[in-house]
């Protein structure tokens, strides 16, 4: 039977990789970008032709296009969702796209056919308002939106990922669903217009951070999660399940001395430093974008990823190869100038 898989945010990171592996398992795929006019670009970034991936028109914000995009499909990865550049200015920037995008993406979906529907979304919606914790974080944790040390897109993560299981309780059915929460993702780019995800490696290898700040994250390759995006369409008996596609949890420290070790000259300009709390803090007063991250301040989010091992059977990289490929890939593609 021929499947044909929807996925949105064609033009993203992740997306581009699920769509490259499911265009090598033989799948139909089609993709939603917000402006057609950059189909030529997002097409030659992946290396396919119209043929291989039709594009439609749509938006988060808005019902126009997503019943067409959905129309003949069988399955449905939502990978689309706002991510800041910098601070916002309220709340509802992220949390309102991020909300009701995923709402009218499983709208679509039920009202097409769609069997199963895969959505990304994140560690941030598992590992904040606990405080610190002393063990690693699993998908049966979830974040406290309303706790002090969440910010804009920790909440619009949680609230659009509540929002989407509730709806499928009360609406979904026969439809299944699952979730892909996935950490910092790092890796190889495949165009110069990169992923925000990206963006403290490429400051770490321009020098462009006057030290390191005790921050961290769960390191997580964009090969591995595509793999997950793709292998939970189809894996038996998952309806309803959630995955946490995050590994080994380092801090910029672990990362900068990676970087120095494996790249030799290439990373002459990653500062070796510790900066410390009052520092940051301090800049914070005056970068709205610091001023963000200031909750993640020496909190180790560590989370356990075995459930998708063993389940899925997808094999996580080590945080070295994924943080060496990630900047040979900076520097290959000149989005870094060493």
């Amino acid at each position: 039977m021929d499947r044909t898989v929807l996925v949105t945010g064609a033009s993203g990171y992740i997306a581009g990789f699920a769509i490259q592996q499911l265009l090598r398992e033989g799948w139909q795929v089609r993709g939603t970008i917000r402006n057609l006019a950059r189909s030529d670009e997002v097409r030659g970034w992946l290396g396919v032709n119209a043929n291989q991936l039709p594009l439609f028109a749509a938006d988060l914000t808005s019902d126009a296009g997503w019943a067409e995009a959905a129309s003949g499909c069988t399955h449905m990865l939502h990978i689309a969702s706002p991510i800041p550049a910098a601070a916002p200015k309220s709340d509802d920037e992220l949390v309102v796209p991020a909300r009701d995008g995923a709402l009218r993406a499983l709208k679509a979906a039920k009202a097409a056919g769609v069997t199963r529907v895969v959505l990304t979304s994140s560690t941030a919606a598992v590992t904040y308002g606990k405080g610190q914790i002393d063990r690693p974080f699993t998908e049966a944790d979830w974040t406290d939106e309303t706790h002090p040390d969440t910010y804009a897109y920790v909440r619009s993560k949680t609230i659009a990922e509540r929002a989407a299981r509730d709806w499928m309780q009360a609406n979904g059915a026969p439809m299944e669903f699952v979730t892909i929460n996935p950490g910092l993702i790092l890796g190889p780019v495949l165009g110069r217009d990169f992923s925000t995800s990206l963006e403290a490696l490429k400051k770490l290898l321009e020098g462009a951070l006057p030290g390191l700040p005790r921050l961290g994250f769960p390191v997580t390759d964009v090969r591995d999660v595509a793999d997950a995006h793709v292998r939970a369409l189809t894996h038996p008996g998952i309806d309803g399940g959630r995955f946490l596609v995050a590994g080994e949890f380092l801090w910029l420290e672990d990362i900068a001395r990676i970087l120095k070790a494996e790249l030799g000259p290439k990373a002459r300009k990653v500062p070796s430093i510790k900066l410390p709390d009052f520092l940051v803090k301090l800049s914070a007063l005056f970068d709205p974008t610091v001023k963000m991250v200031l909750p993640e301040l020496g909190r180790a989010r560590a989370v356990d990823s075995s459930h998708v091992q063993t389940v899925l059977g997808v094999r996580l990289r080590p945080a070295e190869e994924t943080i060496v490929d990630t900047a040979n890939s900076l520097l290959e593609t000149g989005i870094v100038k060493a």
